[in-house]
């Protein structure tokens, strides 16, 4: 078994790019917007806090770790049967020189990280495309949502993935 984590800046192409390569590979994919987003939206909401931050400081306090432990569990159960793509940011965790280490020795098993990303005008625009209530904060502070955000690419051995104008997945 595999598993391939697949990291990058909101919209900048994972939950595509993720699925695409989980069809290709035979693997389980797993989305962190997709694997929790209700559980997230009702807990932020009980915490009085807007459903939709994904930003905010008390958001990444309470649900950020919990949230990546869920998907980290769910991936352990299917790895014993299939591989794995994991799509989410990472942001903190994709910058750790270790952190592909980390995920080996957790899982046991090969990992391959690909880093998806395209130009921020790109990102915009698919952000306003989709038109989710959780981007809706950042297109309205754009240029500070900008400067606030890390766009590295890890430093440690990992595929990089162009999703900007011309990839025929994303437009």
């Amino acid at each position: 078994m595999k598993l391939y984590v697949v990291c990058g800046p909101p919209a900048g192409g994972k939950t595509r790019y993720g699925r695409d390569l989980a069809v290709r590979v035979g693997a389980v994919f797993l989305d962190n917007d997709i694997a929790t987003e209700p559980v997230v939206q009702a807990g932020m909401e009980a915490a009085g806090l807007s459903r939709d931050d994904r930003d905010s400081r008390q958001y990444k306090n309470i649900f950020r770790d919990p949230v990546y432990e869920a998907m980290f569990q769910t991936a352990e159960v299917n790895l014993a049967h299939l591989p794995v793509v994991l799509a989410g940011p990472f942001t903190r965790e994709s910058q750790q020189q270790d952190w592909l280490a980390w995920l080996a020795g957790r899982f046991r098993v090969p990992v391959e990280v690909h880093f998806v990303s395209c130009p921020p005008e790109v990102r915009r625009k698919r952000m306003e495309r989709r038109d989710e209530s959780r981007d809706h904060a950042k297109l309205a502070n754009w240029e500070s949502y900008l400067e606030s955000t890390s766009i590295k690419p890890p430093p440690f051995d990992h595929i990089l993935v162009d999703t900007g104008p011309g990839d025929a997945r994303q437009d």
